[in-house]
């Protein structure tokens, strides 16, 4: 991370204190500087030491504590921190800082940050469903605080219902949602296609490709990121749904068709990352396919809609186009083409013979290819290669 950002991680008193752990070792290795403030209940549940072992930093609890190098420490903290995330936050803390009691170090940091402040309930449903909770989380929201809605399933308690803590991935997520990012796509709409499509032979086949659909969903996340509104239109993955996009999901080319589409109209930017289900077969391999009783899904592949080519022709003024080519030998040639024959605005080309490229790899490597020139990107992760399109995408819209 360029711009190291630092996370102030409050944690108090209930039983999912232990998942703040994982949070806050999840953060560290993402690259954040993690410090955590705990109210003298949480040490109940867990000890500060695993997390000054799992942060590098100290951890703070007792707010009259002497053991440290003499700084007004809760306003060290709170000047330092880019973001807060309490998790868990019980309905004790929750009501402290809805009434701006400072009683405990986390309360007293909390109350002197003007950073994002993010709070996770967690705690027995009845006690999450009282009307004061639910007022005081209003209260907190018009604060400018934002509440993570608890899970729903079984309580520590015994009791079934909404009051789990969610799992310490979304709350990563959450906090790089909030701040890994400079919102510089507020207010465009991005719509993003992603994974493969599944045309059906009979009940039980179907032809497919190797798409993993991660190169799409990490065009989607980075977008939502940077602040954009957007929409994953994506075939069948072992992927789960991507949190603060709307998540279209489709089975076939024509269903991918239809819900791009019906949504293009309204989008700023479209990158189309799906690779669809396509099959031209040649006369010996059409003889081979007749003989495996597919001949008919060959048949319907040739009607196969093209949705880049549809775009291209119905592009709005000022919409600007993204399309991907995969390609095994004269890359840049045949997405030259692609591009002029699409109509356009970018074709991010990789080959499928590059090691460090392709399908089901967290690695890409692509060349960004508009009609003025071709740009090499280096084998990055495919989040650092989605940031880098969208880098260039930016660029050419202005």
């Amino acid at each position: 991370m360029e711009d190291r950002k630092t996370v102030l991680l409050g944690i108090t008193g209930g039983i999912a204190a232990y998942k703040s752990a994982y949070v806050a070792s999840g953060l560290r290795k993402k690259g954040y500087d993690v410090h955590v403030v705990m109210t003298e209940n949480a040490a109940e549940f867990i000890t500060p030491l695993t997390f000054e072992t799992l942060t590098g930093n100290r951890c703070t609890v007792d707010m009259f504590d002497r053991n440290f190098e003499y700084d007004v420490k809760h306003i060290s903290l709170a000047k330092a921190a880019d973001l807060v995330l309490i998790a868990p936050a019980t309905a004790n803390t929750i009501a402290k800082l809805a009434h701006g009691i400072a009683d405990n170090m986390l309360t007293t940091t909390v109350l002197a940050c003007t950073c994002p402040k993010i709070i996770a309930p967690a705690m027995n449903t009845a006690m999450f469903d009282n009307p004061a909770t639910q007022d005081n989380l209003d209260i907190l929201r018009d604060y400018g605080f934002e509440v993570i809605e608890p899970a729903e399933g079984l309580l520590a308690c015994g009791d079934e219902g909404k009051g789990k803590m969610p799992e310490p991935d979304y709350l990563i997520a959450c906090v790089e949602h909030a701040i890994a990012s400079e919102k510089d796509m507020a207010g465009l709409k991005v719509l993003v296609t992603a994974g493969p499509t599944r045309e059906s032979i009979d009940p039980v086949r179907y032809i497919t490709n190797h798409s993993s659909g991660k190169m799409g969903y990490a065009l989607a996340r980075m977008a939502a990121r940077r602040g954009a509104d957007v929409t994953l239109v994506s075939g069948v993955t072992a992927l789960p749904p991507e949190p603060f996009v709307e998540n279209v999901s489709i089975v076939s080319a024509e269903d991918m068709f239809e819900a791009v589409t019906s949504r293009a109209e309204e989008m700023d930017i479209v990158i189309k990352a799906a690779a669809v289900a396509d099959f031209r077969p040649s006369s010996v391999s059409d003889r081979k396919l007749k003989k495996r009783d597919i001949s008919d899904a060959s048949i319907q592949l040739e009607h196969t809609r093209d949705i880049l080519a549809w775009l291209g022709e119905h592009r709005r003024e000022g919409q600007f186009l993204c399309g991907f080519a995969m390609e095994t030998e004269d890359l840049v040639e045949n997405a030259k083409e692609k591009l002029a024959s699409k109509n356009v605005n970018m074709i991010c080309a990789n080959s499928l013979s590059t090691r460090g490229a392709g399908f089901a790899g967290d690695t890409n490597i692509v060349t960004l290819i508009t009609r003025e020139r071709s740009k090499v990107l280096p084998m990055l992760s495919k989040e650092e290669t989605s940031d880098r399109i969208l880098d260039e995408i930016m660029k050419l819209r202005k």
